[in-house]
């Protein structure tokens, strides 16, 4: 019981409270029951005191022998309980009343002392000595008169009687008064308690009372301004710990991904560098048919040179990853651009015999990196035109539409596997191993083109066609003034493009 009070707020304050009540109560009922009588029979002895002084004026003006009158008049007043004199040796002298004669005839008092006695025993008496003289003596008298008080003590009786009715009025109204102070007292107190348990859990869905003025209700109108902000706080923190998880995995796959292409590196620069070893040995040492330098030079060449290209586009992607989205931007054409690079490869185009059918406005531009672009564009469409077979037909496309240059190449007479699709922008792989290197593919030619659209806002896609493979991709242009017309279809062979 006593630890349950010691831990609660509300039962402290009600007990302290009631306690404090009660105290004040009975100390305010103590001081009336004791200063009332007091003050009451203050003034019945100033009255006493007054009467008594007039009377003892008139008694020194008559002789004792006449004074009996007077004191039948003292006597008479219902404030006069008793009266009492003596002579100046102390011994008590009867007094010379007219009403009490015979008494005092035989030298008896009309109240003797033991009746005095017995009556202070039984009624409250308030008591007054005067000293004065009558007129026919110069003796001294000592005159005791005692006033009747029976008011004070039934107003002492009066006290005692209602104690009890007023220890339970004080009660009951000291436990209501004790009951409605703690709740205004605590309640708020005790809500701002479990409003911070539950801000120690971080739970801060909740919301303090503000209709209070006093400082309780700016407590609670703080902590809703800190549980407010808490939340503004944290819910940035979680985000921006989001954000962080997000670039940490991020982070992890460009490590394993650069770690896998550097694996991949060394693997692919291995094989050229171990043929070129091996037949540059054989050579030397004369084996077999490495006696045919010429012919194995001629090959040393080509797997040089085949070497260097591989290493131009590992460069080429270095340079991508460190540069990332800072390289320089400029206003491209890039119908031009696939005009200049079909002009390049025209000779190549006539030897195969393969049919370009060319579909662009005379100009579209984009923002873009021109060294860049122009690798996009003659790798997609030199690979068209690498892996077409004899008098096949290659569609190039570039629209315009809402701002947005799509650009697609198709070439015709060939399909990818479709398991193979998903690999294709993947470094250093080849559809067909012994095909690839027979052309002289490095495996990078995709993966640059993608990794350079990615710094573009863009993303190439691939799928398989009726007629063969088509490769695409949207980028935004830099201008939506361009307008396209209808294209002829050129020659086999020719590279002229009607419009």
């Amino acid at each position: 019981m006593i630890s349950k009070i010691r831990s609660s707020l509300y039962a402290k304050v009600f007990l302290t409270t009631t306690a404090m009540l009660l105290c004040v109560s009975l100390l305010v009922f103590s001081l009336l029951a004791w200063l009332m009588p007091q003050t009451y029979s203050n003034r019945l002895n100033t009255v006493l005191d007054e009467r008594v002084q007039r009377f003892v004026s008139e008694l020194e003006q008559v002789a004792f022998p006449n004074s009996g009158g007077l004191f039948d008049q003292l006597l008479q007043d219902m404030e006069i309980n008793s009266v009492e004199l003596y002579n100046g040796k102390g011994e008590f002298v009867p007094l010379p009343t007219e009403q009490y004669a015979e008494a005092r005839d035989g030298n008896t008092a009309y109240i003797e002392q033991t009746q005095i006695n017995e009556l202070r025993k039984t009624v409250p008496l308030l008591s007054g000595s005067y000293h004065f003289s009558f007129s026919d003596s110069n003796e001294r008298y000592m005159l005791i008169v005692y006033g009747a008080a029976e008011q004070i003590g039934e107003l002492q009786q009066s006290f005692i009687r209602v104690f009890p009715f007023i220890l339970l009025i004080v009660l009951a109204v000291a436990f209501i008064v004790s009951w409605l102070y703690s709740c205004m007292l605590t309640k708020p107190v005790l809500e701002i308690s479990r409003i911070s348990e539950k801000m120690s859990d971080l739970q801060l869905n909740w919301m303090v009372d503000e209709q209070r003025t006093d400082e309780l209700g700016t407590l609670g109108k703080s902590l809703n301004r800190l549980s407010h902000n808490l939340s503004v706080t944290l819910s940035d923190l979680q985000n921006a710990n989001k954000k962080l998880e997000a670039d940490i995995e991020h982070e992890k796959k460009l490590e394993q991904a650069r770690i896998n292409f550097f694996s991949a590196v060394s693997h692919e620069l291995k094989t050229p560098v171990t043929i070129i070893k091996g037949q540059l040995e054989g050579m030397l040492l004369g084996i077999g048919a490495y006696k045919d330098r010429e012919k194995y030079l001629n090959r040393s060449l080509e797997i040089a040179n085949t070497l260097e290209t591989m290493v131009q586009e590992i460069l080429t992607i270095s340079r991508l990853e460190t540069a990332g989205a800072d390289f320089k931007k400029d206003c491209l054409d890039c119908v031009q651009i696939i005009k200049s690079y079909l002009s390049e490869t025209e000779d190549l185009i006539a030897g195969k015999d393969l049919q370009i059918d060319l579909d662009a406005p005379p100009a579209a531009l984009i923002a873009g990196n021109k060294l860049l672009m122009e690798k996009v564009f003659s790798n997609l469409i030199g690979n068209a035109i690498k892996y077409s077979p004899q008098e096949a037909s290659i569609y190039i496309s570039v629209h315009t539409e809402h701002r947005q240059i799509e650009f697609s190449v198709e070439n015709t007479g060939a399909h990818i596997p479709e398991n193979s699709i998903p690999k294709l922008f993947d470094a250093f792989y080849r559809v067909e191993q012994s095909r690839s290197r027979k052309t002289g593919g490095s495996g990078l030619g995709l993966y640059i083109v993608q990794e350079i659209l990615h710094q573009h806002g863009s993303e190439c896609t691939v799928c398989n066609t009726q007629a063969g493979v088509r490769f695409s991709f949207t980028i935004s242009s830099s201008t939506h003034k361009s307008q396209t017309n209808p294209t002829g279809i050129t020659k086999r062979g020719d590279m002229i493009w009607a419009y």
